[in-house]
């Protein structure tokens, strides 16, 4: 009986593995995986076998930024234009002189003075003196025109303006505009000017 048994246990052992079936392996399967020993629990290890493309963006490393060679750095447009206006400009020996704006004429019995300033609004401020005497302690230059109303006497009119300040970035800089009675332009001007030194426009009322 037990050797029939043991020829029946043989048989059907022989059949089983015949008919072990191996499931074929797809190509979407991803990477391979290789086992490798760990050397220091000596158990096998599961590790992932780097593709061309992988390893070449992976060991690849991102260039650094070197300010020595691009001071700008990751600065903004926006930041550029504030650095261009606060930067100083060249102290040139003609911001010391007093300046002359030159001279207009009219008819009118006074003219409009607007000014402003025409670089980085940094505080800079001017007194005013209309034929010797003060109309104005001290006006702080904006980014919009402020106007001045100049009442004039028959013959030659002085309207000077004299730098207060520098304000943060130097030199004192202003736009000058002159309106006549009827709102006519009758001039465009410009001033750089330290502290101290002062601009002079010419009003000759006919």
């Amino acid at each position: 009986m037990k050797i029939v048994f043991s020829i029946f246990f043989l048989v059907f052992t022989g059949m089983m593995a015949s008919a072990q079936i191996e499931i074929p392996r797809t190509t979407n399967t991803g990477p391979i995986i290789k086992a490798e020993e760990s050397k220091s629990t000596g158990f096998p290890i599961l590790k992932r076998e780097e593709s061309e493309t992988e390893s070449r963006f992976l060991k690849d490393k991102p260039k650094a930024v070197d300010l020595r060679e691009n001071p700008n750095g990751l600065m903004t447009e926006a930041d550029l234009m504030k650095k261009k206006w606060t930067k100083d400009r060249e102290i040139k020996e003609e911001y010391r002189r007093d300046q002359s704006l030159g001279n207009v004429v009219t008819q009118g019995r006074f003219v409009e003075v607007y000014c402003r300033d025409h670089q980085y609004i940094d505080g800079d401020k001017v007194q005013i003196f209309v034929n010797g005497e003060m109309v104005a302690a001290s006006v702080n230059l904006h980014a919009g025109f402020q106007p001045i109303l100049v009442t004039l006497q028959d013959g030659f009119n002085s309207i000077q303006f004299i730098a207060l300040n520098q304000g943060s970035s130097g030199p004192n800089t202003a736009e000058l505009r002159v309106l006549s009675e009827k709102g006519e332009q009758l001039a465009i001007k410009e001033w750089n000017l330290l502290t101290g030194a002062k601009a002079e426009l010419i009003v000759v009322k006919n």
